[in-house]
């Protein structure tokens, strides 16, 4: 089958507005590591708009990118100083408006993200918190504190980092002496926003209608859950109850998304708002999607799991349970540009996901992560509700781990003194073609390495050396997301777990499609059927091996 044949007819689920964001097929451009257009070595928006065919023909309904802003990219971005300016590596804002245009007549619309809990220290604001010094309108927006101590040199409290080391950072006063601290949930170079002060929330409100003016379909909040802190700074209790964690999970965030809910139905059609949202309480999980709030929250318990059948079971139960008292979708991601990828975590003896557990020189089985993941990528799409793509899991790449150490950038590896390898791992640059590195990320002529560098052996997951092969992930998913989009069982809706014995994760998704993935060590015999729409490894003897998924046609 040639490329051409396996562009996806754009049916009517995927165009119709209101509903789209239910089903969607999302996937994730870590743009730096996307394609490069003008041969830096970083990737940019001229070396999307160049691949907007081959997201057209992996079937995509959305782009969701990551910061692409200006930034003095401290965290990969996520230290925004301006968010109505392009970071000069990757463009412009006109080549963004370009981008979400184009795409846009592909039938692919545009996701990004906002960063609210932080900004960059470079950002206006804050330059001017400290000029200002102590007691000035301008500080008001972040958290500036006097110290504690008789002098005032130890932290304001011990709220524990999201990137470990200290959560505070003290200033200096003009005249040499030690000033006050502000805080910091992530580096120090990404200080708290006070969203208690109306100018916080103004410009928030200002910046959500600057990008849907621009034609973007819809907001990924970063951190949503930690915008709001308890003024009085308290510590952290020993077994805070609901509502009661001083920077976590605060009752004020709601009425904060009901602002913005309201902007974002103001717009025509369907302007989806989408949580990074880590909570184990899954009632307080839940009030995040109530109608007038956000559409659809990040699942992270699921890509946490181990590969267990009895673990995984559990994760879909608790989120499809989370989701239906207020009836939103549920959304299903195998991984993304802060975890280490699939192919790699599933290979090793313990397949679960923290990030507390992330270890430098931790073994892996390749051949059996890349099995494991072939049968979760099957698994998590016919799940009902929306499916996020993480940029590479398509080629199903490992996670790079032999960066040299001057080439790391990630703040968690040099935060936790070398002991966690960080995420640059699983950012680095895609293979696009060729033998050898750049894989075509950069242009023939590029004067520049890519900013990362790419694994040697990555020459067998180039798109050109995977695009004709039936056996190879990209055409797994090419061949998921075509059956997703022409089967009115998948996507959002009815669900129904059969039991087929322990080790065994089977459901049915409408009346006539039922996916069975074998977690145990023997393979199985699959359940009767008309057809085999899909599996994720041969069968052997008409039984579904180990590590296996199939999507079956049944019978009403």
């Amino acid at each position: 089958m040639t490329l051409s044949a396996l562009a996806l007819d754009r049916t009517p689920r995927a165009q119709t507005d209101d509903p789209w964001w239910r089903s969607a097929v999302i996937y994730q451009v870590y743009i730096r590591s996307f394609a490069d257009g003008d041969g830096d070595g970083t990737g940019d928006l001229a070396g999307v708009r160049a691949r907007l065919g081959y997201l057209r023909d992996l079937g995509v309904d959305a782009l969701w990118f990551t910061p692409w802003y200006a930034s003095p990219l401290a965290d990969g971005g996520y230290d925004v100083s301006d968010y109505r300016t392009i970071h000069p590596a990757f463009g412009t804002l006109a080549d963004a408006e370009a981008l979400i245009a184009e795409a846009l007549e592909l039938g692919i619309r545009t996701i990004i993200d906002v960063v609210p809990n932080h900004i960059s220290d470079q950002h206006p604001w804050f330059q001017a918190a400290l000029a200002a010094g102590p007691g000035s309108p301008e500080r008001e927006r972040f958290w500036f504190r006097p110290g504690a101590g008789a002098n005032g040199d130890e932290m304001p409290n011990h709220w524990i980092s999201n990137f470990s080391g200290d959560t505070w950072t003290r200033t200096t006063n003009p005249d040499g002496t030690p000033g006050e601290w502000y805080l910091h949930l992530f580096t120090p170079e990404q200080p708290d926003l006070n969203w208690n002060h109306p100018d916080v929330r103004r410009e928030h409100e200002d910046i959500l209608r600057f990008w849907f003016d621009r034609g973007v379909a819809g907001v990924r909040i970063d951190s949503a859950a930690l915008l709001v802190k308890d003024a009085a700074l308290p510590e952290v209790p020993q077994n805070p109850g609901p509502g009661e964690h001083p920077n976590t999970d605060r009752d004020e965030l709601h009425d904060i998304y009901r602002g913005w809910r309201t902007i974002a139905d103001g717009y025509p059609g369907t302007r989806v708002l989408v949580g990074e949202i880590w909570l184990l309480d899954i009632e307080r999980f839940a009030k995040y999607l109530r109608s007038d709030e956000l559409h659809t929250a990040f699942n992270f318990d699921f890509l946490a799991r181990p590969w267990d059948a009895a673990q995984l079971r559990a994760s879909i139960d608790a989120t499809l349970d989370a989701h239906a008292p207020v009836g939103a979708p549920s959304t299903w991601v195998l991984s993304n540009h802060d975890v280490t990828r699939p192919v790699t975590r599933y290979g090793r003896e313990d397949s679960s996901f923290a990030f507390a557990k992330k270890r430098v020189g931790t073994p892996t089985d390749l051949a059996l992560g890349v099995r494991r993941a072939r049968a979760a990528a099957l698994l998590t799409a016919a799940l009902p509700g929306s499916l996020y793509i993480y940029q590479g899991d398509e080629l199903g790449l490992p996670e790079a781990e032999g960066i040299p150490a001057d080439r790391l950038q990630d703040p968690m590896h040099f935060r936790s003194g070398g002991v966690d390898p960080g995420r640059d791992g699983c950012r680095v640059p895609l293979p696009w073609r060729g033998v050898q590195p750049p894989f075509g990320f950069s242009p023939a002529d590029a004067t520049s390495e890519p900013w990362l560098p790419q694994p040697p052996e990555w020459s067998a997951l180039t798109v050109e050396a995977q695009q004709s092969d039936p056996s190879s992930m990209l055409w797994l998913y090419r061949e998921a997301i075509r059956i997703r989009r022409a089967e009115a069982s998948l996507g959002d809706g009815a669900f129904e777990w059969l039991d087929l014995g322990p080790g065994v994760l089977a459901f049915k998704r409408g009346g006539d499609i039922l996916t069975v993935t074998n977690l145990g060590d023997d393979s199985v015999e699959l359940p009767e059927h008309s057809a085999i729409l899909l599996s994720s490894s041969p069968l052997t003897g008409g039984r579904l091996p180990t590590d296996s998924t199939a999507w079956l046609r049944i019978h009403p």
